[in-house]
């Protein structure tokens, strides 16, 4: 609705005043245009993010963290994005190993220089 009154008020009013004048019914086939437009991108947009992902990271995967995480953030692992949550603060760039799901979430530990889980890990997930 806010992307219409928008396009209604550059015809209606910014266009007439640098000497562009569209008729009432073009603004009219525009208003729909946009209107199926918006009705398109939201239903295709609702599908995508309700599917379930088609692979998980498996427990004791590698990622980096691309946010802070303080107990939320997200990391980067395989290439996608995932939102994960940690017990401990992870500074963005730290490498993190996965030890466990919770939902859409993704449990994470810092590691260690030597690549081992910090002690501070999720315990029993």
């Amino acid at each position: 609705m806010l992307e219409e009154a928008a396009l209604a008020a550059v015809v209606l009013w910014l266009l007439p005043r640098i000497g562009v004048n569209i008729p009432i019914w073009g603004l009219a086939v525009m208003m729909a245009a946009l209107a199926v437009y918006s009705s398109v991108n939201y239903q295709l947009n609702t599908r995508a993010l309700a599917r379930k992902p088609l692979s998980w990271p498996e427990i004791g995967s590698r990622g980096r963290a691309t946010t802070p995480i303080s107990p939320r953030g997200y990391v980067r692992v395989d290439g996608e994005l995932w939102q994960a949550s940690s017990s401990s603060t992870i500074g963005a760039g730290e490498e993190v190993a996965i030890v466990g799901r919770e939902g859409m979430t993704l449990l994470v530990s810092p590691l260690e220089k030597g690549g081992h889980v910090r002690k501070d890990a999720f315990s029993g997930q």
